[in-house]
């Protein structure tokens, strides 16, 4: 599937903001009861269905876009020269909310956290198998700064868009941070939304 409809914004100081339209559709979120390597707060799999599309970041939050619109940056990877285009991190999910509201009153748009079924949904780009890429965990290195990444090793974030995007043109999905979902902690999928909601 290729790349979907790109919308940018301007934050001001020369810092974009890049959002990726993912179409609807429908996919199985989650792993099955089969899959012992799964947590089990991401079973039973369950089939999603988006009946309208939705926006999400191109790339993770970075620190130069945090800094436009939050005038600070307290991210722990923020020395190194290429700082500005690594993703934010030090963050708590009320921080990112309010970055939400801040965004929107500076663009007159609706930014809000994703929930985690649209992460998902997103995340996949229309695959059905293990990563967006393939079941193939050898490539994960080609897609994410991870622990498996010869280049960071885990060891610190990378500068967004380092490693291939998705089929939709999304970055950074698998690795370099972890990202705020609207969802509030579940022990299970037991009973969850089947329309994508929080």
């Amino acid at each position: 599937m290729a790349a979907c409809e790109v919308k940018t914004f301007d934050l001001g100081t020369g810092v974009s903001l890049e959002m990726v339209w993912c179409p609807p559709g429908e996919f199985m979120m989650g792993f099955s009861d089969s899959d012992e390597d799964a947590y089990n707060s991401e079973k039973p799999q369950h089939k999603v269905t988006f009946r309208t599309g939705f926006w999400m970041g191109k790339y993770p939050v970075t620190q130069a876009q945090w800094q436009a619109i939050m005038s600070g940056n307290p991210s722990h990877f923020s020395d190194e020269p290429d700082s500005p285009q690594r993703p934010v991190e030090q963050v708590n999910c009320e921080g990112v909310k309010k970055f939400c509201q801040k965004l929107k009153r500076k663009t007159g748009e609706n930014f809000r956290l994703p929930s985690e079924a649209e992460w998902e949904y997103a995340c996949r780009a229309g695959s059905t198998t293990d990563y967006c890429f393939g079941d193939d965990k050898g490539q994960l290195e080609l897609y994410g700064n991870s622990a498996d990444t010869p280049i960071y090793g885990g060891e610190s974030t990378s500068p967004v868009g380092t490693f291939r995007p998705n089929a939709w043109g999304l970055y950074d999905m698998h690795g370099n941070v972890a990202e705020w979902c609207e969802d509030k902690w579940h022990r299970n999928y037991d009973g969850a939304p089947a329309d994508g909601s929080p």
